[in-house]
């Protein structure tokens, strides 16, 4: 192990002891979606479709979030009056898409879960939520954890580990100098394991040998594949129009996301000619004169259509994006069976 991983390796073990050893358990069923890479596996989207399958089994869903980098202290529930700064991307993004869903923010998640079971009991909710319908809970609580396998101080009833096939471990090292968060004998505590990111088209031998490594480390978790499929574009007016309307124009894409390839990829499958790309770092907090670059450099490509995703948007939408400006809705699409493996508590 080189030095700089041992020191995070010392840090990491000092924070699962002492969160270990103050771990607490919420008074309804916990699952927990998680990686122990850095980088995109694919959490927020799998986060989205757990809660929405959740309403419709009957449970009323509560997301749990870190909201990183987001400078609201919490607990606090997760509206459209906080900027993107105050609650992060990711719990902006789950707000937006589950208006019916709360998502809370808070670095504890116990105190989270705690802090919307009291005001959503109360009545208090709707209006800490932006105007939800219901009041009261209308179902049984089911807590989602988002990014929450290395959340030591929280019991869960199931973990999910979403592991990206693209690039399922880096070079098998430690941060910082590999994307590990924890060292793959981790993979033990997985409950269901989800291999993202695989084409339902085409053949990928190196599946066989992913599979192999996650069998050395944990043989009995189900497995599951899925993958981040385009449904739809959305304007800037909120119209949804079908992916085969850029099929065969000149396309610029761009975005601030873990896993930039990945999104690469996936805006190409549209069928629509990618002219230009431009990838920012995660969580990259545009400015005006961003937006003025991008349209600059879509317009010497000579671009029909500005392609980026529904986090980029939610960051842009007040600093004047083009008018030719679509967002790419994601769907997390994944085997049969994965859902009823979650739900069987």
């Amino acid at each position: 192990m080189d030095p700089l991983g041992f020191v995070y390796y010392l840090g990491y073990r000092y924070s699962k002891y002492s969160g270990m050893k103050k771990r607490k358990k919420l008074p309804f069923r916990t699952i927990s979606i998680g990686n122990i890479t850095t980088g995109g596996t694919g959490k927020t989207p799998a986060t989205i479709a757990v809660a929405e399958e959740a309403k419709r089994r009957g449970f009323s869903p509560i997301i749990l979030t870190r909201g990183y980098r987001g400078s609201a202290k919490g607990p606090c529930f997760v509206t459209k009056k906080l900027t993107s700064d105050e609650a992060g991307d990711e719990p902006l993004l789950m707000e937006d898409r589950l208006r019916d869903v709360p998502v809370v923010k808070g670095g504890d998640r116990y105190k989270s879960g705690i802090f919307a079971i009291e005001e959503l009991a109360v009545g208090r909710g709707p209006g800490a939520t932006g105007g939800m319908e219901t009041p009261q809970l209308t179902g049984p609580v089911l807590f989602i954890l988002d990014d929450g396998f290395q959340h030591w101080g929280l019991h869960r009833d199931k973990d999910i580990v979403l592991i990206d096939s693209g690039n399922p471990f880096g070079n098998r090292m430690l941060l910082p100098i590999g994307i590990l968060r924890e060292p793959l004998t981790s993979l033990s505590r997985a409950d269901i394991i989800v291999l993202t990111k695989k084409e339902k088209s085409g053949g990928r031998p190196d599946i066989d040998n992913i599979i192999r490594e996650i069998r050395r480390y944990n043989p009995v978790a189900p497995l599951f594949f899925a993958e981040h499929a385009p449904v739809s574009l959305i304007s800037l007016s909120g119209e949804k129009i079908s992916p085969d309307r850029v099929s065969g124009k000149k396309v610029f894409g761009f975005c601030s996301v873990g896993n930039p390839e990945s999104f690469k990829k996936t805006v190409e499958s549209t069928g629509g000619e990618l002219a230009g790309f431009k990838a920012y770092r995660d969580h990259y907090r545009y400015r005006s004169r961003d937006v003025l670059k991008i349209k600059g450099e879509a317009g010497r490509c000579g671009a029909d259509w500005i392609v980026t995703t529904q986090k980029d948007i939610i960051k842009i939408r007040g600093l004047g994006p083009p008018e030719n400006m679509l967002v790419l809705e994601i769907e997390f699409s994944v085997d049969t069976g994965f859902f009823e493996e979650i739900f069987s508590l």
